[in-house]
């Protein structure tokens, strides 16, 4: 991308900030430049918020239910996928999918607990609550 094309669309998914990017000058030589926002860039930032926010919203129901934890629905709404959680705590991602089941949520100590308290920034007698409250 040349220096005078850096997209400036004034995205609103930069909440008023600029993003760094990297163009040409006239002289080949790569400048740094400040960009406010791409419209293809912004669109697709939004695709993917609403689909982060359908999967909380599935998953949410899904724990009030009684067919999940909340630890999935946690998940979605701090932006993370079962990957990302699994670096965050440690834990390897089969375990995180195994805590997704309520009866084994209910019996998880707090050790566990306060890894992914830590991981969502929770306090762990959060997650300690919703291990007694019925969904």
């Amino acid at each position: 991308m040349k220096l005078d094309e850096v997209p400036q669309d004034h995205s609103s998914t930069y909440g008023g900030h600029s993003k760094l990017v990297y163009a040409v000058d006239a002289e080949g030589h790569y400048q740094r430049a400040q960009s406010d926002g791409w419209d293809t860039e912004a669109y697709a930032t939004q695709l993917a918020v609403a689909e982060l926010e359908a999967q909380e919203a599935e998953a949410e129901a899904a724990w009030q239910r009684g067919e999940l934890s909340p630890l999935k629905c946690l998940m979605y709404r701090y932006r993370l996928d079962e990957p990302a959680l699994a670096q965050i705590t440690g834990l390897f991602q089969w375990r995180i999918r195994r805590h997704f089941r309520p009866a084994v949520y209910r019996r998880l100590s707090a050790s566990i607990l306060a890894r992914y308290a830590e991981a969502f920034g929770l306090p762990v007698e959060q997650l300690i609550g919703y291990q007694k409250a019925p969904a």
